[in-house]
């Protein structure tokens, strides 16, 4: 009898050992850890991606990292990717407003906003026109002009249905009366090719995913959409110097899945902090034309939800998707 009790007791223990949680069990990260990323390689998600890698690992007890690219059907692959992901610290996601946030308000996604975890937000960065540097146009007003003799007819692409980008060219059309024609690409690399080919009239892409170009000469930026200018782009004057009232941009940050434990989540926003107040990030982040407005997981979590209740609003007065 005692020693039926001893193996009972035994047994007990051993169940357990088995539930306690990976974390427990073994040193992490074991493998590597995945960041799934909403966009192309190349195009702004992936650059600050892959740039915060070397600041972040080393803070992660020397982890491996890599970019997985997922940017079809505007992100939402990427996103779902994240939220369906086991919580156990080896999927995480890079995620902009508004795309995050227009995909469940507009169509059937497999995630809620509120349910995610909020790692750190690290970049903010405006909307802008850019056009080839033989076009016409020099000016949102150049532009403007020539859409109201051409209504419908002048062609702006995005990254898609729904994204800071498309919502600055639905912006663009509300504060000036206008209309264009959207056409819509799997991230800004497509639309940069489509811009120089001569394809498109003008490109609807963030600041710094052009700067580099505008430098260069192949580009020209007719307008930046933040409420001031950027540093990297100080010629360069905002829509609202050219009198057209509107604010437009993406606010780029890191989540993971729902029900991260409290220790990951921790430790993932501590080590997010520490690279991101590394003075050598700030110096890489400017070398990459990077806007950064670096925040907590907890500031990042309030502005998302407060670009939820906004993008709910603005729905409800005018639908950006049939």
């Amino acid at each position: 009898m005692l020693r039926r009790r001893s193996l009972a007791i035994l047994g007990m223990g051993a169940t357990a050992s088995a539930a306690l949680p990976r974390l427990a069990r073994a040193a992490w990260p074991e493998r590597p850890i995945q960041i799934v990323c909403p966009g192309p390689a190349g195009g702004g998600m992936d650059t600050y991606a892959r740039a915060i890698i070397p600041f972040v690992a080393p803070r992660l007890g020397a982890a491996s990292m890599v970019v997985i690219n997922r940017p079809n059907a505007s992100g939402q692959l990427a996103f779902e990717s994240v939220a369906l992901a086991e919580p156990d610290g080896y999927t995480i996601g890079v995620a902009q407003t508004p795309n995050l946030i227009t995909l469940p308000i507009e169509r059937q996604v497999r995630y809620r906003v509120q349910n995610l975890t909020y790692i750190a937000n690290v970049v903010e960065d405006p909307g802008g026109l850019f056009v080839r540097t033989d076009s016409p146009y020099r000016s949102v007003g150049d532009l403007v002009e020539a859409a109201r003799k051409q209504p419908g007819r002048l062609a702006i692409g995005s990254a898609g249905i729904g994204t800071d980008d498309h919502l600055l060219i639905l912006a663009l059309q509300e504060a000036t009366g206008t209309e264009y024609s959207h056409v819509p690409y799997s991230g800004t690399p497509p639309i940069i090719s489509a811009v120089l080919a001569g394809d498109l009239a003008a490109g609807s892409f963030n600041v710094s995913e052009g700067i580099a170009l505008v430098k260069q000469g192949s580009l020209r930026l007719l307008g930046q959409a933040g409420p001031q200018r950027l540093d990297m782009a100080r010629d360069i004057p905002t829509f609202r110097e050219q009198g057209i009232d509107m604010v437009a941009g993406s606010t780029r940050g890191v989540i993971a899945p729902p029900g991260l434990p409290d220790a990951l989540r921790d430790r993932f926003r501590t080590a997010f902090a520490e690279a991101l107040a590394d003075p050598a990030w700030h110096k890489e982040a400017e070398r990459l034309s990077l806007p950064l407005r670096i925040m907590s997981g907890e500031e990042q979590q309030r502005v998302f939800l407060e670009d939820d209740r906004k993008l709910r609003a603005l729905w409800q007065r005018r639908p950006w998707r049939e």
